[in-house]
């Protein structure tokens, strides 16, 4: 253990050395900082993953074009209702519906703007759990309604138009008018929080019996990749089409998830990494100050040996100098993470990217310190062993 003499020793060293010591604590703190915001954020993606795959949504599959362009814009591919049916009859489905996507024309006075136009049946309601959809305001749509449901953005002032909608409310679309029946909870992204949705009836008269888009079905977990293959059996075989030569793909939710996930963890992964290399820089530029104290400070070491200083208190100070620094570098590092991380959190929420938050937690704070006091330590301790090996003799001698 090191004594209070050689703590206020240490201490003062550092203190007569101000500006290599900056130095060293900014660079660690570069990347203790750098870590921080990284992490806060991925840890939130990761929770916001978490909450979009609730145990409602893991009985679902997808069924969608393989290889098209974007829901709405694509005019080669579409369901049928005899692909509905052909998916109806597959063993251990239990519910279908399909999906249709337009993009279309929302005006407001003179002010224009384009978004997804959504239709579902409110029958069958699947399309509430994959896109975790949860009311805000008003009510869903039922069977028969002639209104619209808009997305969280609509009821904002200068979010998507200069005024905002209110329930009952009238909203024009592709040059109909519409009555306000609700407003859905907001996502988190802009382009899913400027949708609208309106029964499938309603599609199909304006747009003259458009076919799906998607195709959504609740089926037996307890066998899915058994059922996806069924649907997969069914569907080719309505579509005519030869195993391996499909023009569609059915994927579970929970395979979904997956996807998301392994891309997130390499995403996060390679920024972890470049913080990491700038970590190892800065423990370099940390073993390089306490090297050159020690070179500096080889007549003080030998004096302190000539009274009794032992070997382990003399590693013992130049290893505390060190993992102090580390200290200083990450308390320093989480205060400043955390306002950037905070700014930029809020930031990107104003811009409707709420489901990009960050995430703090206690363990964050303590876990970017210690390992900040334990880069310093680390990198101090070939510079802690060379003095502590200092012949006593030669040290007084030294010049």
């Amino acid at each position: 253990m090191i004594g209070k003499e050689s703590v206020a020793y240490s201490l003062r060293n550092l203190r007569n050395r101000k500006t290599r010591s900056f130095f060293t604590v900014f660079s660690i703190m570069l990347g203790i900082t750098t870590i921080f915001i990284f992490v806060s954020f991925g840890v939130g993606l990761y929770k916001y993953i978490e909450t979009v795959s609730s145990a409602s949504s893991f009985d679902k599959v997808v069924i969608q074009p393989k290889g098209t362009g974007i829901g709405g814009l694509d005019t080669t591919f579409s369901f049928t209702e005899k692909d509905l049916d052909a998916i109806k009859r597959a063993s251990g489905v239990y519910e279908v519906t399909g999906l249709y996507f337009k993009i279309v024309e929302i005006k407001q006075s003179s002010k224009i703007a384009y978004s997804y136009l959504i239709a579902y049946d409110p029958k069958v309601p699947l399309m509430m759990d994959v896109f975790s959809l949860d009311m805000l305001k008003g009510r869903n749509l039922k069977p028969g309604d002639r209104g619209i449901v808009l997305g969280s953005n609509y009821q904002i002032k200068d979010k998507i138009f200069p005024k905002a909608y209110d329930l009952n409310q009238e909203i024009e679309v592709n040059g109909n008018k519409f009555k306000v029946l609700g407003f859905y909870e907001p996502i988190g992204d802009p382009i899913d929080d400027a949708q609208v949705y309106v029964t499938n009836d309603i599609m199909k008269e304006m747009f003259n019996g458009t076919s799906y888009n998607w195709i959504i079905a609740k089926v037996d977990v307890s066998n899915i990749d058994r059922v996806i293959k069924n649907i997969e059996d069914n569907l080719r075989k309505e579509r005519n089409l030869e195993k391996g030569k499909e023009d569609f793909y059915v994927q579970s939710f929970e395979d979904m998830i997956k996807t998301y996930t392994s891309i997130l963890d390499i995403v996060v992964g390679f920024i972890i990494l470049i913080a990491l290399i700038s970590i190892l820089v800065s423990s370099l530029n940390t073993a390089n100050t306490m090297i050159t104290s020690v070179l500096e400070r080889t007549k003080e070491i030998g004096i302190i040996k000539s009274i009794g200083g032992t070997n382990a208190e003399i590693f013992s100070i130049f290893l505390f100098e060190s993992a102090f620094l580390g200290f200083i570098a990450g308390c320093l590092g989480v205060l400043f993470g955390g306002i950037l991380t905070f700014i930029g959190g809020e930031i990107l929420k104003n811009l409707g990217y709420g489901f990009v938050s960050p995430y703090f937690s206690i363990e964050l704070f303590l876990g970017c310190i210690l390992f900040a006091v334990v880069t310093g330590a680390i990198s101090g301790v070939i510079p802690a062993v060379k003095a502590s090996r200092t012949n006593t003799i030669e040290t007084i001698r030294y010049e």
